[in-house]
């Protein structure tokens, strides 16, 4: 049973990126929204919280909040809304974590 957990706070005011970070199993993705996008920054200290997870970030969230996808950490994945759906659709469950 593959997961989609979905984290929109930001990693440096609440664990919820780390905690997501440690349910997530093989198969499941781990999309950050909001403020969660931060976690994906290269050189941020939350960033080594998703090593080996697959990881997708919404891509309007990233530019409102002036973060370029070149400071992401390799391997992270940029989707739209349209992609966002698709996650959703592809998993059999959603988890947002709070």
């Amino acid at each position: 049973m593959s997961i989609l957990h979905i984290v929109n706070k930001s990693p440096y005011e609440k664990n919820s990126v780390e905690m997501a970070a440690g349910y997530a199993k093989d198969g499941d993705t781990v999309l950050l929204i909001e403020d969660a996008v931060y976690a994906a920054v290269r050189a941020g200290s939350a960033a080594e919280k998703l090593n080996g997870l697959d990881v997708s970030v919404l891509g309007s969230d990233l530019a409102a909040r002036g973060v370029a996808e070149d400071k992401l950490v390799d391997g992270i994945n940029i989707v739209d809304y349209a992609g966002f759906v698709d996650l959703v659709d592809a998993k059999d469950s959603v988890q947002s974590w709070l």
